[in-house]
């Protein structure tokens, strides 16, 4: 921008020549040496003043192409030029923005390849049972198949649809957590029923296989949502019972002090390979001791909702060679 087209400048001028161009002429009536000191004074302070702006409003234009630059995609510009004391806190302000646009560029970057991974990974899990159900339903309506034949398939593809199902519920799940759309409803909750209500939905395979939950815990409160952490607790408890072997025991015990409510949940099973602990709560992860029909994301999900009570959840082998989850939920922000 030019200093002629400014309106401050003109402004400026305007208030400042006039009057002292008046000055001048009434000087002049009375002594023409002072009229010509108080002319020359003035023709000195506005050219004065009009370089110091011209400069000024020039290091504002570098700004403002600065500023125009990063908006645009630039941001490998560093702004030190700056050491006048307004522009100084102006540039600290615009390299506090390039910083934070950087960050946020940043974060972008990661969530969008977060974004492709998933659904890539998703589909792939969505892939395999969905293939698995169209080669059933082709088998289903050939002439020649048996009843007896039939009957098999059906069940089979009862079974492939029921963890379909279960894929999809828990994979939105993740998604809202991940999306931070999840509004926790906390109460005080009485943490024994909590853990019977999480075992109810693998209560059946454990009576086929003889397993027996133990429960080694007071009456503890925990605050909590309720139907979140039966979620996180129900993945867990059904990890270990996959991984425990027919009469084996699974164990929870809890414990309350000042600082968190702790819960282990202990199994009799082979424990972790040590080669999969770092990894047993990633995403679609499945360690080597894996089941053919786990989808590796029920310890993520378990992570993820206990994370956001302000709890953690590590897991390690058992001093009786087992798998053990341990579990706190910090009554603090830490």
């Amino acid at each position: 921008m030019k200093i002629s087209n400014n309106p401050e400048i003109r402004k400026f001028l305007l208030i400042t020549v006039i009057p002292s161009l008046l000055l001048c002429f009434i000087l002049a009536f009375f002594s023409k040496i002072a009229a010509v000191s108080v002319f020359a004074v003035s023709i000195f302070l506005i050219v004065s003043f009009l370089i110091f702006t011209k400069n000024r409003y020039k290091r504002l234009n570098t700004l403002a192409e600065t500023i125009d630059k990063i908006l645009h995609g630039n941001d490998t510009i560093n702004i030190k030029s700056f050491g006048e004391g307004e522009l100084s806190i102006l540039e600290s302000d615009v390299q506090k923005m390039l910083v934070r646009l950087r960050d946020q560029k940043d974060k972008l970057e990661k969530d969008r390849s977060f974004l492709a991974d998933s659904i890539a990974d998703i589909s792939h899990q969505l892939r395999t049972p969905l293939t698995s159900i169209n080669l059933i339903l082709s088998l289903i309506e050939a002439p020649d198949i048996s009843e007896e034949k039939r009957e098999e398939l059906l069940r089979e593809l009862s079974s492939l649809i029921t963890k379909t199902e279960y894929l999809v519920s828990v994979l939105l799940k993740i998604s809202k957590l991940d999306a931070g759309t999840v509004q926790f409803e906390k109460k005080e909750t009485d943490l024994k029923t909590l853990i019977q209500k999480s075992a109810e939905p693998i209560m059946i395979p454990m009576d086929i296989k003889n397993q027996s939950l133990v429960l080694n815990m007071d009456d503890i409160l925990l605050n909590c949502d309720y139907a979140w952490c039966i979620e996180a607790f129900g993945n867990i408890l059904k990890n270990c019972t996959e991984h425990t072997p027919e009469n084996g025991n699974i164990t929870v015990t809890a414990s309350d002090t000042p600082i968190y409510t702790e819960v282990i949940i202990t199994d009799t099973g082979k424990g972790f390979d040590e080669e999969d602990i770092p990894h047993i709560f990633e995403r679609f992860y499945k360690g080597k001791n894996s089941s053919k029909e786990s989808f590796g994301i029920g310890l993520n999900l378990a992570q993820m909702i206990i994370t956001a009570h302000n709890g953690t959840v590590k897991a390690e082998n058992s001093q009786t060679g087992g798998a053990e989850f341990i579990i706190r939920f910090y009554k603090q922000v830490v």
